[in-house]
């Protein structure tokens, strides 16, 4: 038994997430709960519309630490909310792919993420804001944007329906004229997708940011040129080598503030979740405004 570095924890749980509902979530709960001394409330995610509610229990319940128990998706609405308390955030990956959780070296596996309560430390990281959206890990339009909405659309969940998808995707590529400002700067790009990026890498762990960093008050827009469909292979390579700034397809650029415009409109996903076709993106940096709980040694 591990003496309580937080005595009470609003846990914020997702069972939608990942390949499917973990059974053992409230048994393992009840076991680090014992083993690390706190008390805890949970609140579980059923609608969409919860933001309110979370808020409100929060409130009532008055908790020292939240934990974010799902996917990117619900890391992002925990994101929201804990600044305005001033609370810290523990991950629980509990979803598909996991992508922050895999970006701050926390286990992939629950019970032993349970475990960051005996030798962690808190860390302020960025968070952009994208239209009236907060982002917590990678924003796009284009290629993996159309991937995430066909994912969000299939029955199925895990890392093979998402290669599924990006199959499937790959012999529809597409892409478009975008308008970009940036720190003031106009330019113009053809594009086959970009990604607004606050970390460096998917959860699946193609890198798409080499050089990201998730607290140094700036944001990438990792552009992603035309390319022949024979080099798919080649980028797909440097994306999981970490080495895509290599390709004369990509470019990445630097930056605390951006708007997007493209005329017909683009689907756009922000952290995992599908927002719908948009002509207009403005983007902006959060600097250092969440607090997380990560491993000590990271």
């Amino acid at each position: 038994m591990i003496k309580a570095a937080f005595k009470s924890v609003l846990v914020i749980y997702n069972a939608r997430s990942g390949p499917q509902q973990d059974k053992q979530f409230y048994q393992v709960l009840e076991q680090k709960s014992s083993q690390y001394q706190f008390d805890f409330q949970v609140f579980e995610l059923d609608r969409p519309d919860c933001e309110g509610l979370i808020r409100t229990k929060i409130e009532t319940c008055r908790p020292d630490l939240l934990m974010a128990a799902g996917g990117d998706g619900t890391l992002n609405i925990v994101a929201k909310i804990a600044p305005d308390f001033e609370l810290p955030v523990m991950i629980l990956p509990y979803g598909s792919a996991n992508g922050m959780a895999r970006e701050l070296a926390i286990p992939g596996d629950v019970a032993m993420a349970y475990d960051v309560l005996g030798s962690y430390k808190i860390k302020a990281i960025d968070l952009l804001k994208i239209n009236d959206h907060i982002c917590v890990h990678l924003s796009d339009v284009g290629l993996n944007a159309r991937i995430v909405k066909r994912f969000e659309q299939d029955g199925q969940r895990g890392l093979i329906t998402y290669a599924k998808h990006l199959f499937n995707e790959v012999f529809l590529i597409r892409s478009k004229r975008f308008e970009i400002i940036y720190d003031g700067k106009p330019i113009r790009r053809k594009a086959v997708s970009i990604t607004f990026a606050n970390a460096s890498k998917y959860g699946t762990g193609a890198v798409i940011n080499p050089a990201g960093k998730i607290d140094d008050g700036k944001f990438e827009l990792c552009i992603v040129r035309p390319f022949p469909r024979l080099k798919i292979f080649s980028l797909a390579w440097k994306m999981f080598r970490g080495t895509l700034q290599t390709s004369e397809y990509f470019e990445v650029i630097s930056c605390t503030e951006a708007q997007i415009k493209q005329k017909k409109g683009v689907v756009l996903q922000v952290d995992g979740e599908v927002l719908g076709k948009v002509k207009q993106i403005d983007i902006s940096i959060r600097p250092n405004i969440l607090k997380l709980l990560l491993p000590a040694v990271s």
